[in-house]
């Protein structure tokens, strides 16, 4: 599902600029790929929406968000750190944060990869036609091994 989030990303500079679901799908099992895998992105391309789509109750700036015994086992520590880092770095707004968070959910996979969360914060911001800076683009595709230091 991943890998058909990333292209959709790649492919298409916003939600509204993909295709209907029909065609949608049509064009991504010609590129490769599987059925399932196609089906299973569209169901969480239409969660994503949704949650777009609802209201999030607004947070103070100085709010913390404490996570449930549940979100922790979901997320798992590295995810949290993550998000957190991302929060403190003011590029993550409670309202997306929380988007984010239901994503992840609606994954399934029980501590969600660091990777896979990063492409669901990715996918957060194209869901609302925003990009993120060169700072959090390089956090989310770059791997830290691969970092140069000056």
């Amino acid at each position: 599902m991943f890998d058909v989030l990333v292209y959709l990303y790649e492919n298409y500079w916003r939600p509204d600029a993909c295709p209907d679901h029909q065609q949608l799908q049509r064009k991504l099992s010609a590129v490769g790929f599987e059925s399932d895998e196609i089906q299973e992105a569209l169901r969480w391309l239409d969660g994503l929406a949704h949650s777009a789509g609802s209201s999030v109750s607004p947070q103070r700036g100085n709010s913390l968000r404490v996570y449930s015994e549940v979100e922790r086992e979901l997320l798992g520590d590295d995810s949290i750190a993550f998000i957190s880092f991302l929060e403190s770095a003011g590029v993550l707004p409670p309202a997306m944060r929380e988007m984010v968070i239901d994503r992840a959910s609606a994954v399934g996979a029980c501590p969600i990869e660091l990777d896979d969360l990063k492409v669901i914060v990715l996918m957060v911001f194209w869901s609302l036609g925003e990009e993120p800076d060169a700072l959090i683009l390089d956090e989310l595709f770059v791997d830290p091994e691969d970092r140069l230091i000056h």
